[in-house]
């Protein structure tokens, strides 16, 4: 596997390497050692499929505070995603500033989301399909959101917003929120 760190401390692109011969390919996709080797959370408590029936379809964004804290690892394995974090950590440099990348099942690529980074995702093809594995299971008192739009963050989506659910599209905005944690 090959990591590829991102402008975002801790977070990492990471790409297949196929080995192949006239059946196809084989590749490792998870690797727990290279992933501790990386200095990455490789626990896995659960791991979650999505289907999106419609390009434009966004989901997230999301993320979970301590006691709950998670890194997730996405992948695409039907259609096309523009896969996108957001850096929640207060102390960060990179503090409320995002990251996208395309995953697809075409590529094979996949995203490394550390703890207290925002998640979220577009899906760029009718029917796409996302398998991501968290290391910790989901806590609905310890989650929290950013709005897909939140113009503080400015995340830039590549096509038209279809679908976004109630729950999405009412996280409270990113200056809202430093001032109520204020």
């Amino acid at each position: 596997m090959q990591f590829t760190p991102t402008p975002l401390a801790g977070a990492f692109v990471v790409d297949i390497e196929p080995r192949g011969d006239e059946r196809g390919f084989f590749a490792r996709a998870f690797c727990v050692r290279e992933f501790e080797d990386h200095g990455l959370n490789a626990r896995i408590a659960q791991t979650n499929m999505s289907t999106n029936a419609r390009a434009g379809t966004i989901r997230g964004l999301h993320y979970q505070t301590a006691p709950a804290l998670e890194s997730k690892f996405m992948r695409c394995i039907k259609g096309a995603i523009f896969d996108v974090i957001v850096d929640m950590r207060r102390d960060s440099a990179t503090y409320l500033q995002w990251f996208g990348v395309e995953l697809t099942a075409d590529n094979n690529r996949a995203l490394f989301v550390p703890e207290m980074f925002a998640h979220g995702y577009q899906a760029l093809a009718d029917g796409c399909v996302v398998l991501y594995n968290a290391s910790e299971s989901y806590a609905p008192a310890y989650e929290r959101g950013v709005r897909y739009d939140d113009p503080a963050v400015g995340i830039r989506w590549p096509v038209a917003v279809t679908d976004v659910s109630i729950k999405d599209r009412s996280w409270p905005s990113c200056e809202r929120r430093e001032t109520a944690e204020s």
